[in-house]
């Protein structure tokens, strides 16, 4: 395992905490990521239907999952193998039985039914069916909407999951530095997807990458008004501006960042824009520290490009850690107007100054940790629009670079 056991046994017991306040007395974890935290469990089997059970007043959680996936938990986790409950297969995506069922039947057995039970309403792989069932196999439950209960306990992070984002931001850098290197003008969009995620698997000598929770986003020309675009088999044309959006991943921790490229010279225009961004993310990375709310962060960026005639309606950030597909973020804090979460030491933030026009955009962001006294960005490249010569550039050096 990644961590000491008595590093699980903190986090469960934080969690515990926070189910006491709620008026919890069991809860159903069905997020991987919460899975992964307070358990070990890691594993591609987050398509079907499996939970993390916390009692209160029991010692070890119970993991229930499918069967064949038994053994994937008994190596990941810190339980003991009793506390590993599998389901047969005739419970996977059948017509006539859920999951769900075999769930409320163990929380029956072992008398849990008729407590406060929460469950993660708004999780990714929680279905309303699971739902349904849950409440059709134990009426005299009281069920309680626990979303992003442990979400809150991963928000300040340990010094080892620091570690692994600091390894992470290692692997961010070698797959941008090998994306920008292989846009050119006549190459696929495809060749340069495969070789960053090449990058992000393979890792430096000293570790390993893992898959990120997100794949590569690589808008280019008019599609770098929006963000959340990937690639095609289209060839890229002169002129071109790029938009590179990646994570390295290490241990599921992430360690996101994002820089714009043109192939030739930029326009005035996107220069203009480039300059904005670049200047509103460099004030706002030395005006964090502990103690600012959310709200204040985004503050110090907004006053930075209203002062040059830009306005950015979406939010400026998140809080970013441990995850599994389909996102990075932890789903909690936000830097934005109205969010009032305190930053403190060892919270870590996907800081994200884009701004999207209607037919060009331009994004670069950071990840950083809050410190003692400000904030670590993670990662070390050059923050600035890359002009793509031809043929494409070479390898980029950011020891050379000076950033």
């Amino acid at each position: 395992m990644p961590f000491p056991v008595s590093e699980f046994t903190e986090r469960l017991n934080n969690t515990k905490r926070l189910m006491e306040e709620a008026g919890i007395e069991v809860l159903l974890v069905s997020d991987p990521a919460n899975m992964n935290y307070l358990s070990g469990y890691d594993g591609w089997s987050f398509y079907v239907p499996q939970m993390l059970v916390v009692i209160a007043d029991e010692e070890q959680p119970i993991w229930i999952g499918r069967k064949q996936d038994a053994n994937g938990a008994k190596l990941t986790t810190w339980f003991h193998p009793d506390q590993i409950i599998p389901y047969p297969d005739e419970y996977v995506q059948s017509a006539g039985r859920h999951p769900m069922d075999f769930v409320s039947d163990i929380l029956t057995q072992i008398g849990q039914s008729n407590r406060r039970i929460g469950v993660e309403l708004d999780a990714y792989y929680f279905s309303a069916r699971s739902y349904e069932q849950l409440k059709i196999k134990m009426p005299n439950t009281r069920f309680i909407d626990a979303t992003l209960l442990v979400n809150r306990v991963r928000m300040v992070k340990s010094d080892q999951e620091i570690e692994f984002m600091r390894r992470a931001a290692r692997i961010v850098e070698g797959a941008m530095r090998e994306g920008i290197r292989s846009i050119g003008a006549g190459v696929r969009e495809c060749d340069v997807a495969a070789n960053i995620s090449y990058a992000q698997v393979k890792g430096t000598p000293d570790y390993g990458g893992d898959y990120p929770s997100i794949v590569p986003l690589l808008p280019s020309g008019i599609k770098t008004c929006t963000p959340h675009l990937t690639w095609s088999d289209s060839r890229y044309r002169k002129g071109d501006a790029v938009i590179l959006e990646l994570a390295g991943c290490h241990k599921r921790y992430h360690s996101p960042m994002a820089r714009t490229a043109v192939i030739g010279s930029a326009s005035p225009k996107l220069k203009d824009l480039a300059e904005v961004v670049i200047e509103g993310l460099n004030v706002t990375l030395e005006a964090i520290r502990p103690g600012m709310t959310c709200e204040e962060v985004e503050r110090a960026w907004r006053k930075v490009i209203e002062r040059r005639g830009y306005f950015k309606d979406s939010r400026l950030g998140y809080s970013v850690g441990l995850n599994y597909p389909p996102d990075w973020g932890e789903h909690t804090a936000s830097l934005r107007l109205g969010d009032q979460t305190v930053l403190q030491p060892n919270m870590t933030f996907h800081l994200i100054p884009g701004i999207w026009m209607d037919h060009y955009g331009v994004e670069l962001s950071e990840t950083f940790r809050v410190t003692e006294t400000g904030c670590e960005v993670l990662a070390n490249f050059p923050r600035e629009l890359f002009e793509i010569c031809e043929p494409p550039l070479a390898a980029i050096s950011v020891e050379e670079s000076g950033a």
